[in-house]
């Protein structure tokens, strides 16, 4: 059966029709996929972002935590001179104290320019710096037990030092006087005076 001119002129229009239709629809499947595609990147932008404000919060607990932890002990060591400025005149000061106190001979000692110190038994210091300012010292003794006395008062009233090397020696010619008390040894020792230093204190610590 074919189709006359008339049959076509009365078709015309509702193919027209049918055509715009299947336009419409095309249109409105391509603006929902790019709809649901736009809506799906926004939920996983959003998830993304909740994520990582969920993470944050949970770190700044474990942070708190940390802090409230260790705090009084950061506070301890920042009274005790450890943390910030290194106190060499206190160290000298203490020095004479013991000293006097425990009525020793004679005590000569410098202090080097403070450096860096980077010992392999601390690895990892996180934003801290380890400095360290070497003492020589000398000191004139009637036994060991005047350098013990010596360091045991440094560690009880100071910052934490290492005794990098110690040597006990008696002078040539030394002999001893049951009569009168006079130092027969000598100890030649090389003290690190360790000072840490926080990036974060006001001042550039």
């Amino acid at each position: 059966m074919s189709l006359t001119q008339q049959d076509w002129r009365k078709l015309r229009y509702p193919i027209i029709g049918l055509g715009a239709a299947l336009i419409l629809v095309g249109l409105l499947v391509s603006f929902a996929d790019q709809y649901r595609a736009k809506n799906e990147t926004a939920l996983q932008t959003q998830q993304n972002m909740l994520n990582q404000a969920r993470q944050k919060y949970q770190s700044s607990g474990l942070e708190k935590e940390t802090i409230i932890q260790y705090l009084p002990k950061y506070n301890e060591l920042l009274t005790s001179g450890f943390i910030g400025e290194e106190r060499r005149i206190e160290w000298i000061e203490t020095l004479r104290q013991i000293h006097a106190q425990h009525k020793l001979f004679s005590i000569d000692y410098s202090i080097g320019l403070q450096e860096s110190y980077k010992p392999s038994f601390l690895p990892n210091l996180g934003n801290f710096r380890l400095n360290r300012s070497v003492m020589s010292l000398k000191l004139d003794m009637l036994h060991e037990g005047d350098l013990l006395a010596l360091l045991d008062g440094l560690h009880e009233q100071t910052t934490p030092f290492i005794v990098r090397d110690c040597e006990i020696k008696r002078p040539i010619g030394a002999v001893v006087n049951t009569k009168n008390i006079t130092s027969n040894m000598q100890a030649n020792c090389e003290i690190d005076w360790l000072t840490l230093r926080d990036p974060q204190l006001a001042g550039g610590l």
